[in-house]
């Protein structure tokens, strides 16, 4: 009886250490998990250009637009500008407003899949990409930081 307590005991110590451990890895962006939590392909704004980004979530699900805000700005694109709007969508679409379909194509390459890259230009507003978030858009899980 005492045996199967200490191998119990040495099980739970294990088991703290190690979790201990991979919080204080993950703390500092070492884990191995994490790539698989963030996916980065390699798609990013081009260096020295500012793109101005406006992101509208047309879904009646809340937080959209601010996780693709997230995700945007970590790929150095500068969202000025995030809320809600309808008519509802179901899929993404990311639009070119000022002439750059390049940038609207990275944009929506970044976002999945299922996104596409549409020209409107439209000079009156200070914006180089407008994104119509759609139901199916799924944003990349996030690493928990506890």
């Amino acid at each position: 009886m005492k045996r199967g307590r200490l191998l119990l005991l040495i099980l739970l110590v294990f088991l703290v250490l190690g979790g201990g451990a991979y919080v204080a890895r993950a703390r500092q962006g070492t884990s191995p998990f994490l790539p698989m939590l963030a996916r980065d392909d390699g798609l990013r704004a081009p260096a020295g250009v500012r793109i101005r980004v406006q992101v509208v979530n047309t879904t009646s699900i809340r937080g959209l637009a601010g996780r693709a805000t997230r995700l945007l700005r970590d790929r150095g694109f500068d969202v000025v500008e995030l809320g809600t709007a309808g008519p509802p969508r179901d899929s993404t679409l990311v639009l070119d407003r000022s002439g750059h379909p390049a940038w609207a194509s990275t944009i929506a390459k970044i976002l999945g899949p299922a996104a596409r890259a549409e020209a409107r230009a439209d000079s009156s507003r200070y914006l180089d990409v407008t994104v119509l978030l759609g139901s199916s858009w799924r944003a990349p899980a996030e690493p928990l930081h506890p």
